[in-house]
């Protein structure tokens, strides 16, 4: 009789607590969501584009007087909105009335003296052609002996003192024209200086940065204050190793930390031909002394494409464009 050698298979219970045996399984499912969440956001990284290094800009318009004086007007407050051609502020005409009435005269005055003195050279002229001729017949009864030798010499003294007369009424009468070109073009710098006296909008917006009171003596561009027009976009300085595939054109989600749970529209306007190390005032010499690698960032313009006039968005806030680059 063969003895069987073959054990019997005994199955082992686990007796293990429940607490235990879900101790094994929760590591398991973590670690499948956290390779989840990793492929879903290595797949996100190709497609999508993002950066914290972005701020809205917009145009800001300082606002500085052409002239010097006292504030005689004052037609704004902090955070107005103007219109285009509103007046805005009046500087005190009363001392460039003055000078424009003082020039305005002494153009006048230039103007009669070169009538007198289109008079002169007029009667000069006369003179010059009447002793010219009397020099001319003495000069031939001379040859023949019929006048004196006094009579020749009287004449050609008349003819010297006539052509001398008539160059010095031309000259008079040519510096009395240049004397009147130059009032008039100072008549025309007083008329505008009058003019510069009151500032109007240049462009629809918000007033910001005032400086400016009522009563304050300003000097020539001198900043008093700012217009900020609605017209806004974002400056987003990307990473060089995100370029590659992004262009202008392609579509935009921002968010704006102000409004956290809404996500506006925009696409890629345009990018900068250069980094912003390179255009700032003072770019890095990378040839000089040692050198440590750093991963440059270039400026990308991105535009809104839906209305955001009824939000209070305003240059220099902070935003987090994500563009979609595939």
């Amino acid at each position: 009789m063969k003895k069987d050698n073959s054990e019997d298979i005994v199955e082992i219970e686990d007796t293990r607590p429940e607490y235990m045996k879900k101790r094994v399984i929760v590591p398991s499912v973590t670690a499948i969501i956290f390779l989840i969440c990793g492929i879903f956001y290595a797949i996100h990284t190709v497609y999508y584009k993002s950066t914290d290094d972005a701020f809205i800009e917009g145009h800001v318009i300082t606002v500085a007087p052409r002239v010097s004086g006292p504030v005689m007007k004052l037609n704004i407050d902090d955070n107005q909105e103007v219109k285009k051609g509103d007046l805005l502020l009046e500087i005190d005409p009363n001392d460039y009335q003055a000078k424009l009435k003082e020039t305005r005269a002494k153009l006048d005055e230039a103007k009669a003296a070169l009538v007198n003195s289109e008079n002169q050279v007029t009667k000069t002229l006369s003179d010059l052609e009447y002793a010219q001729a009397d020099f001319e017949r003495y000069s031939k009864t001379f040859e023949r002996g019929i006048s004196s030798k006094q009579e020749y010499d009287s004449s050609l003294n008349k003819l010297t003192a006539a052509q001398s007369n008539s160059k010095s009424a031309k000259a008079r009468y040519d510096e009395l024209t240049a004397s009147i070109k130059r009032l008039e073009a100072e008549v025309e710098q007083d008329e505008l200086n009058l003019s510069y006296t009151k500032i109007y909008a240049s462009s629809d917006g918000r007033i910001t940065n005032r400086s400016v009171e009522q009563g304050n003596y300003v000097q020539v561009a001198q900043p008093m204050f700012s217009i900020v027009p609605e017209k806004m976009w974002i400056v987003a300085n990307f990473k060089e190793t995100q370029l590659a595939n992004m262009k202008p054109g392609q579509p935009v989600q921002i968010k704006i930390d102000t409004y956290g749970g809404k996500k506006f529209q925009g696409k890629v306007d345009s990018i900068q031909r250069s980094t912003g190390a390179r255009a700032s005032l003072f770019p890095p010499e990378n040839a000089v002394g040692s050198y440590v690698k750093i991963v440059q960032r270039v400026p990308v313009k991105i535009v809104f494409t839906e209305d955001i006039s009824k939000y209070n968005i305003v240059p220099g806030m902070s935003v987090v464009p994500e563009v979609k680059v595939k």
